[in-house]
């Protein structure tokens, strides 16, 4: 009994309400077996719940800052679960450890998940969760979405086999374990959204799902804007700049890069330091024109120790004599204004499943940043129009040509791309999610859907209501009897 959760069956918080009461205590948990503070969708979508008076339950690691909205606790019933991460040792970066830590550290977080969800948390009407990470996550939400008669919804960054085939390799038997698992649970799943449509593809394909599969993309929220000249000058004066780069910050000749890393696998970092030393280079020697550069690169991750060793190897022997990279990890508000201060934002993302997008970039376009990124897969035209907000590349050399022919002329080709980006910017996060999840969801005032939006989508989400429907015994719209309900 220990193990059941408590109200196993649901009562009121999963009944049918009234409009008014379904609006005020619309309870939803917001999962991700990850750090919350680095999961800004999720806790997007959990800021857009807030919003709309549903109560959420949002559960995850806390290890970094979260976002303003939620620390300040301006929503009464929004809730912050912690998820314990057990003891440091089974949380060991050791790769060599990971055949004997992985399943250990699965079943903890297995235990402590459902905890949480059976005993700190009222069952919930949807419960929507972020896959990757998988393991275990799709299992312990499935069966509390079972026990508790929970509508799931499944949030697709990417895949999880995917993600763990960079760190063994496609063929290990873990990884076909880990599709096999993915493909099983998400069969549970209600409704499921994706970050592209060339991910919505490949579920349909590979995972023969059937629930419905909405495309929700990424949009920059109101955190993110472009800042005015004296706004830049101010906060990059207050970075406490050598007197030189200060002078040259005045007088245009410098310019600021940045680029958000996770420092992990998925992201090669080496092939942005070979493009810095090559550009170092060409300034010291063919093209003495070129501008300073002051690289800035936020972000935690596994391997940020290895190349920061890496960059000081660089300094010392003097192959980056033209450019200074400092690395920080910042809070949103401050994080946000870097971007907003930078001439040109970098992202080094390689989709490990060829179809999930990197929000950096969306966070980019929302503080007026155009962006050069690394191109070679699927989704990637989704996000980024080449010479219109931004640039794709495929390797060092293709970035190095990229950052002279944006930072080296006389700023033409680096303004266009920023007016591209402002009316990229004009699509919203509030404005997508309500067109999209707020339909879905019930959650709109007035229902309404996106001018862009594609029929099929339409369809899909008309779909997804009746599902929804049945799934708490109310009729779907023109349902007169019981044999209705299997049309």
């Amino acid at each position: 009994m220990f193990l059941l959760p408590d109200d196993a069956y649901g009562e009121e918080d999963v009944r049918v309400f009234s409009a008014d009461k379904l609006r005020s205590r619309y309870r939803t948990h917001v999962v991700v077996l990850g750090d919350i503070g680095r999961s800004p969708r999720m806790q997007n979508h959990a800021i857009a719940l807030a919003r709309r008076s549903a109560a959420v339950n949002l559960i995850g690691y806390t290890d970094t800052e979260l976002h303003p909205e939620i620390a300040s606790k301006q929503h009464r019933h929004l809730t912050v679960h912690p998820i314990y991460k057990g003891p440091a040792w089974l949380n060991s970066p050791n790769p060599s450890l990971f055949m004997i830590l992985g399943p250990l550290k699965a079943l903890w977080q297995f235990a402590a998940l459902w905890m949480i969800l059976s005993h700190e948390t009222k069952p919930a009407r949807f419960m929507i969760v972020q896959n990757p990470p998988s393991i275990p996550t799709l299992a312990v939400c499935s069966m509390m979405c079972w026990l508790r008669k929970t509508q799931l919804v499944i949030d697709w960054h990417n895949t999880g086999h995917s993600v763990l085939a960079m760190k063994l390799g496609k063929s290990h038997p873990f990884v076909e374990i880990s599709k096999a698992f993915e493909r099983y649970y998400s069969g549970s799943a209600k409704i499921n959204f994706t970050v592209s449509d060339a991910m919505r593809r490949q579920l349909k394909r590979d995972f023969n799902i059937a629930a419905p599969l909405l495309r929700l993309y990424d949009r920059p929220t109101a955190d993110f804007r472009p800042a005015s000249p004296e706004e830049r000058l101010e906060f990059l004066t207050d970075m406490d700049l050598p007197t030189a780069q200060q002078a040259a910050l005045e007088k245009g000749q410098l310019k600021v890069l940045v680029s958000s890393t996770s420092w992990t696998q998925d992201e090669d970092f080496g092939l942005f330091l070979n493009s810095l030393v090559e550009y170092s280079k060409l300034a010291f020697t063919t093209n003495t024109s070129l501008p300073e550069l002051l690289v800035v690169i936020t972000g935690k991750g596994p391997q940020k120790s290895l190349y920061t060793q890496k960059i000081s190897a660089l300094e010392k022997d003097g192959k980056l004599k033209k450019v200074d990279i400092k690395t920080a990890w910042l809070p949103t508000a401050a994080y946000a204004m870097l971007l907003a201060s930078a001439d040109l934002g970098v992202c080094l993302h390689k989709s490990s499943s060829g179809v999930d997008l990197p929000m950096k970039v969306v966070d980019m376009f929302g503080a007026g940043l155009p962006v050069a990124g690394y191109s070679l897969y699927e989704s990637w035209p989704e996000l980024v129009k080449e010479g219109v907000n931004g640039r794709g590349f495929g390797n060092s050399e293709e970035l190095t040509s990229i950052l002279v022919q944006l930072l080296g002329d006389d700023g033409k080709r680096l303004q266009a791309l920023k007016e591209g980006v402002l009316r990229e910017r004009e699509n919203d996060w509030d404005t997508e999610w309500s067109s999209c999840a707020g339909e879905v969801l019930g959650l709109n005032d007035q229902p309404k859907i996106n001018a862009e939006a594609q029929e099929e989508t339409e369809a899909l989400i008309a779909k997804a209501k009746n599902q929804r429907n049945l799934h708490f015994g109310t009729k779907p719209p023109g349902a007169t009897d019981a044999s209705d309900y299997k049309k």
